[in-house]
């Protein structure tokens, strides 16, 4: 009997020592230094840029360190087509639902792990100096020069600017007027150097600059909310790193940044 319980004792011995071992060498879990040496590619619209490379990619390479975040930025159509034609993604963060929802028809990403997750806000911008007498969306009509939008083709802020211009009515009026950017920054720049009169931004661009001013918000009537999705790429080559990172955006730390930076949280 005694002989049975030391065999008993010494099976038990050996089977936690394996699984420690299993557990430091990565085969169970994933701790912290399994990461080293992965990157995260993270693919994420203009709006991102500056929370993301002033705030947030800092603190995740200080809490992981050893793992690098190589952002690209454009608007999140462009993004999309990237993915679509090869670009090595981990993490895909869009300015709209519609980018986000192609990727996972075509099986991209995988619809489980799609987090609706930040809201913005269009807004009317003047250059901080400007004159031009305009106080709502409405005016725009009486505008004489030029109104920077982005392309709706591409650029999700210039698909919410056409929604609610012609949820207003006034999208024949202005149409003539409009100057396309590439993205919302391009939009963003030609109002602050002058190139163009005025034009339709996210809040957080144009928190961004000391060289706009805000005129107004964008009716509430006259568009749907504007949600920000992130998720994992399904084929991800670094999965374990993209996971966290998914989860680091979603802590309450993260979250604060994204709010200092007026984002707000999506409920």
């Amino acid at each position: 009997m005694k002989s049975m319980k030391t065999v008993a004792i010494a099976i038990i011995a050996i089977v936690v020592i394996v699984a420690v071992g299993l557990y430091l060498t990565g085969s169970v879990g994933t701790s912290n230094g399994d990461l080293n040496g992965q990157d995260v590619q993270l693919a994420a619209a203009a709006s991102l840029k500056n929370v993301y490379d002033e705030k947030l990619i800092p603190m995740f390479e200080e809490k992981y360190p050893g793992v690098k975040v190589t952002p690209t930025y454009a608007s999140s159509g462009d993004l999309q087509k990237q993915i679509e034609n090869g670009l090595k993604a981990d993490v895909f963060m869009s300015a709209g639902n519609k980018q986000m929802d192609a990727l996972i028809n075509e099986s991209y990403v995988d619809n489980d792990s799609n987090v609706k997750f930040l809201e913005n806000k269009l807004v009317l911008i003047v250059s901080a100096d400007s004159n031009v007498n305009i106080s709502s969306f409405e005016d725009l009509k009486n505008v004489n020069g030029t109104i920077a939008i982005g392309d709706p083709e591409s650029v999700p802020a210039g698909q919410y600017a056409n929604e609610s211009l012609h949820n207003l009515g006034i999208w024949d009026d202005v149409e003539s007027k409009l100057s396309l950017g590439t993205d919302v920054t391009a939009v963003l720049n030609q109002v602050a150097q002058g190139s163009a009169d005025c034009g339709l931004v996210y809040t957080t661009d144009a928190k961004s600059s000391d060289e706009v001013k805000v005129i107004c918000e964008a009716p509430e009537d006259s568009l749907k909310d504007i949600v920000y999705p992130v998720a994992p790429i399904k084929d991800s080559e670094h999965a374990d790193a993209a996971n966290k990172f998914m989860e680091f955006l979603q802590t309450p730390e993260a979250q604060s940044v994204f709010e200092d930076y007026g984002f707000t949280i999506h409920e």
